[in-house]
């Protein structure tokens, strides 16, 4: 994407792996996958994908937030977005096959949706192939994402705005990673789904300006309240496998929170807050109000005080666009 004028050098140093994951392998992608993706690079999609605009409301480790170009009062934006329909039917169709392939090596599950095969198998290494080029797929739908954001900022406020990456990270995905385990260091499959990556201080896969504080942690709440930015931290590679929660996490189904709201009385209840909200669903604006999601102070100081990531900043939305 940035050899095609799609962002900066500096983008690509700022991405958990480069933006790029090793061993993908595009001939694994059905040709229904691509052509559901073909069309979607660059969009956000439905659900809880966002884009918001926000500003730091308040810093809470100066040393990190220095680090990470944060200060208060500045405005941020924070996408959340992801591999849209190339991911979803690269899923769709793996659960399929591996649904068969289960009763071939014994494995019996509670739910088809945890259909699972051996790393090893050529059903297991044919899945991490195509998953890892749906991971690639969506780093460089968000790269689109933030390419067309800078061009939007510049065309309001002028051509001397500049919008930095801090960081893009995963929060579906299956890698290999090294990790302490019962006394030794050990090659696993982390599968972090609805989680994120929270690499300590000094770890060398953390970008080198990042890496005397950590790296930078994305969590956020609801498009009412607010969002984190934290520091990974040693607590995590110990607990988690180096990981931590994705967001505040839904107190309320997305059935439940369309019951009985009406998405204009949720709108001006937003507006009320100093928060414009445009959606291209009424459906994507009430199945993700506030009340639908945890407290997320609440769940970043349980991160906090597990030790699993440090806070860094608070952000507040001003703007969100659902997809």
């Amino acid at each position: 994407m940035v050899e095609q004028g799609y962002g900066m050098a500096s983008d690509t140093v700022r991405c958990e792996e480069g933006g790029w994951l090793a061993g993908a392998d595009a001939e694994e992608v059905s040709p229904r996958a691509k052509e559901r993706g073909r069309p979607q690079l660059g969009t956000l999609g439905s659900g809880n994908h966002f884009l918001e605009i926000q500003y730091v409301e308040r810093i809470e480790a100066a040393d990190a937030a220095a680090a990470y170009g944060l200060h208060e009062g500045q405005v941020v934006v924070l996408i959340h977005s992801g591999s849209r329909g190339l991911g979803h039917q690269v899923c769709t169709g793996f659960l399929a096959q591996m649904g068969g392939a289960m009763k071939r090596y014994g494995i019996t599950l509670p739910d088809r949706q945890l259909a699972c095969v051996p790393i090893e198998s050529d059903e297991g290494r044919s899945y991490l192939r195509a998953m890892r080029a749906a991971a690639n797929f969506a780093w460089a739908n968000r790269q689109a994402i933030l390419h067309f954001l800078r061009g939007s900022f510049e065309g309001v406020f002028g051509k001397s705005t500049r919008l930095e990456l801090l960081y893009d990270v995963c929060h579906n995905i299956a890698k290999r990673e090294r990790h302490r385990f019962e006394g030794r260091q050990v090659d696993v499959l982390v599968h972090r789904k609805g989680a994120t990556r929270a690499f300590p201080p000094g770890h060398n896969e953390v970008p080198q300006e990042y890496r005397a504080v950590g790296q930078p942690v994305l969590i956020p709440g609801s498009m009412g309240t607010a969002s984190w930015v934290l520091a990974g931290s040693d607590g995590a590679m110990k607990e988690t496998f180096g990981s931590v929660c994705h967001g505040a996490g839904r107190l309320m189904s997305r059935h439940a929170a369309k019951a009985g709201r009406d998405a204009r009385d949720v709108q001006r209840s937003l507006e009320l807050k100093g928060i414009l909200v445009r959606s291209e669903t009424r459906d994507g604006i009430v199945e993700e109000i506030p009340e639908a999601y945890k407290d997320v102070d609440e769940v970043i100081e349980v991160v906090h005080r597990a030790g699993l990531a440090r806070k860094v900043a608070r952000l507040r939305p001003m703007g969100v666009v659902k997809g």
